[in-house]
């Protein structure tokens, strides 16, 4: 079954690698027009998905990961066409050299080939996948969790009727419509098919795949993102910042899940900050010098400073410097996005370089880490590793490139 997927997506490379952009953009307008008139029918779905989810004792946040309205649907429509407005990468010169015996030497981008997703309860990044890899000449197969098998079903079906009205093959889109660990087993080791395998997802998710894949693999992004208030902090920025980070989609990965607080200020800022979070119900946990200030707070485990927790929960600890608070976020970070609120720029600065992650800010919520955020369009996924993608996995970063070397004749 698994096979065919990859046969049908190494013949339909062929075609989609010498698309024009034009008809690219043709296929990425039907699909987006595919997705607003079977709104209806992708919500009926969604329906049965959040269903057994509740039923499954599913987390609320997860839930909300899951779920689709028209408004999301719109925003999914709306992510395509995104796409569509960016420029095509594939084909862009990106160097050229004339050797001594006169050879011409082209360094051209070209597309990956066939990329593979495996993905959890976000049916959301089904159009998303599909859309960056279309528009970058890459071939997908997606590989959806069993939560939203019935909201990717329709939005495959769809999309994959908008490509072939377009005039080109369907199969440049495929879903894996057997959610059981054996297809993803497969898929993390089909070589002869598949090019590069993207996993997005929790943990448990990216690390089975890192583990078990023999497939080149794009890790993307658990986010145990940080946020740091600086003794020189804006007060009233921090609370409004941290509230967003953590409260506005507690279930993504770019949401907040650490508070470091400098000492100088922690009596104050902490019960401020908390007095914003109560507002969600947000559940703090934190060290003794936290719980000093906030006496009905939990104290911190060792897991805890580690913990994902893609919920209203945070933990919390009081530093007494940027440099400990830098140091702290080496040892428990993920490498995805972390924040300093400070007005003092020397401090940031030093924050900003010392801190390695993809994504660093001063004065700004984490969850600006985003690829339609970052004027990317929509994205596969985070990049937290350094080869051969980082941060919000976009157009370019779905490219590889070639050498195009032209002779008159040279022989060595």
């Amino acid at each position: 079954m698994l096979e065919q997927l990859g046969i049908n997506a190494r013949e339909a490379e062929k075609k989609l690698m010498i698309a024009s952009t034009a008809e690219k953009n043709k296929a990425l307008i039907k699909i987006s027009e595919g997705l607003i008139a079977g709104a209806d029918k992708i919500i009926e779905a969604n329906k049965i998905d959040l269903k057994n989810g509740e039923e499954n004792g599913m987390a609320q946040a997860m839930l909300d990961r899951l779920k689709l309205d028209q408004s999301r649907i719109e925003g999914m429509a709306k992510g395509v066409m995104d796409v569509v407005s960016l420029p095509d990468p594939v084909g862009r010169i990106l160097d050229t050299v004339t050797r001594p015996n006169g050879l011409k030497i082209q360094k051209v981008s070209t597309p990956l080939g066939v990329i593979a997703v495996i993905f959890e309860a976000r049916p959301n990044v089904t159009s998303d996948a599909a859309a960056l890899c279309l528009k970058s000449g890459n071939t997908v197969i997606l590989r959806g969790g069993k939560e939203a098998i019935h909201s990717n079903k329709i939005i495959a079906q769809i999309m994959r009727r908008a490509v072939k009205e377009a005039g080109m093959p369907e199969d440049v889109i495929q879903l894996v419509q057997d959610t059981s660990r054996d297809s993803a087993n497969e898929l993390m080791t089909m070589n002869q098919y598949v090019d590069v395998l993207i996993p997005r997802g929790g943990a448990g998710l990216i690390q089975a795949v890192v583990k078990n894949a023999t497939v080149p693999v794009i890790e993307t992004g658990v986010g145990n993102c940080h946020i740091y208030v600086d003794k020189d902090a804006d007060i009233k920025k921090a609370v409004d910042i941290v509230f967003n980070a953590k409260t506005s989609r507690p279930s993504v990965c770019n949401a907040a899940e650490s508070l470091l607080i400098h000492k100088d200020i922690a009596d104050t800022v902490l019960v401020k900050i908390k007095e914003k979070l109560d507002e969600k119900n947000v559940t703090l946990v934190g060290d003794d010098a936290a719980r000093n200030i906030i006496a009905d707070m939990d104290k911190a485990t060792e897991a805890d400073w580690a913990t994902e927790y893609l919920d209203y929960k945070m933990s919390v600890k009081i530093v007494d410097s940027v440099e400990e608070a830098v140091e702290h976020i080496y040892k428990y970070s993920t490498g995805h996005s972390e924040c300093i609120v400070t007005e003092n720029m020397d401090t940031a600065e030093l924050f900003m370089n010392q801190v390695d992650s993809a994504a660093v800010y001063v004065n700004a919520s984490t969850r600006f880490t985003d690829g339609g955020e970052f004027g990317f369009g929509a994205e596969i996924g985070i990049s937290t590793q350094k080869l051969h993608a980082r941060g919000p996995i976009g157009l370019p970063e779905l490219q590889s490139f070639k050498y195009k070397i032209y002779g008159n004749g040279q022989i060595r």
